[in-house]
């Protein structure tokens, strides 16, 4: 259809653009390609200040490993995305998480404390306070290897009947207590759970079956009464029918210098004034030292018998120090490579 003509229409009126048009577009174009940037420079600052020590110079690290920047260390004046915390509230929020790096958190590792985990040591109190009710059993000899001896004996006394049997028991006990508290594995001959004995032979065979690092067999002497003192004894070298002690010779002689010296420290009881040397002794007639296949002496801890010495052994605190002394030497033996 063909549109029907007119007279064109009257031209419009211009239309005025003010001076400062153009100016302000151009602010406008640059304040929107600023925010990008500022954003990206704020998240780039903290990236750096999350980046841990060493980012921004030797100046700025910090004295303890694994510490993180502070956020409220960053300059001043930075644009702030909306939402994110403020400087502030996050070295807030840091300094109060549990996890902040470089902060111990958590248990002890295991073993921590605890210088003998992982060792073994056989603690043989000697003789059994059953053992006077069963002579027969206990008179049995046995083979030693280079004789043949007593499964086992009474033992001594004090003159107010304080037996041997229960000196050794206690101090073993208690010196069980102080090694499992360092992380030794404690193995006993008899925790006065046995009627009689055992018998010495077995008596080594249980520490060598139990591939105990060391042993320690704990007595009381009943020499004559006016000999006083505490002595160590310590295996010789004996090769003769079952018995072998060449390889626990010279480690026994250490640990039985250890036990001497630690034992005099603890206690304050001299050296032996009647047998061996400076406190020590050496033998070859001891089933329990013939036989054993791992380093092992003997301690006389007194003479029962000397009124002075039977007083110290009957006394609990004194012991207690007695076993600190066996524990103090065991720890230094097992730890001192």
């Amino acid at each position: 259809m063909t549109r029907p003509t007119s007279s064109p229409p009257p031209p419009e009126p211009p239309v005025e653009v003010p001076a400062d048009r153009p100016r302000r577009r151009r602010a406008l174009l640059l304040g929107c390609a600023a925010v990008p940037i500022c954003l990206g420079g704020w998240f780039g600052w903290q990236a750096l200040a999350d980046s841990g020590p060493g980012v921004f110079g030797p100046s700025d690290a910090p004295a303890g490993e694994g510490h993180v920047a502070d956020p409220a260390g960053l300059p001043t004046g930075l644009p702030v995305p909306p939402g994110s915390p403020s400087p502030d509230a996050a070295s807030a929020a840091g300094s109060a998480s549990p996890t902040t790096p470089g902060t111990a958190s958590g248990p002890p590792p295991a073993g921590a404390g605890k210088p003998l985990a992982g060792r073994t040591v056989l603690l043989d109190a000697g003789h059994n306070t059953g053992n006077g009710q069963h002579t027969t059993e206990i008179n049995r000899q046995v083979d030693i290897g280079n004789a043949r001896k007593e499964c086992d004996t009474t033992g001594t006394s004090t003159n107010s009947g304080y037996s041997e049997a229960e000196y050794t028991l206690d101090v073993s006990r208690r010196a069980r207590q102080l090694l499992q508290d360092l992380g030794a594995r404690v193995v006993y001959t008899q925790d006065g759970d046995r009627p009689w004995g055992p018998c010495i032979d077995e008596r080594a065979a249980i520490g060598n079956e139990a591939k105990a690092d060391v042993a320690l067999s704990v007595h009381g002497d009943g020499a004559p009464a006016s000999v006083s003192g505490f002595h160590v004894i310590m295996p010789g070298k004996v090769t003769a029918g079952k018995a072998d002690t060449s390889a626990i010779v010279e480690p026994s002689h250490r640990f039985g210098v250890l036990l001497r010296d630690h034992f005099k420290d603890a206690t304050g009881e001299p050296y032996a004034d009647y047998i061996g040397k400076q406190g020590l002794d050496t033998r070859t007639d001891l089933g329990g030292l013939n036989l054993s296949r791992i380093p092992k002496v003997f301690i006389e801890c007194g003479n029962m018998r000397n009124p002075g010495d039977a007083g110290r052994m009957s006394d609990p605190q004194w012991r207690q120090q007695a076993a600190q002394g066996i524990t103090d030497a065991l720890t230094a033996y097992l730890t001192s490579g």
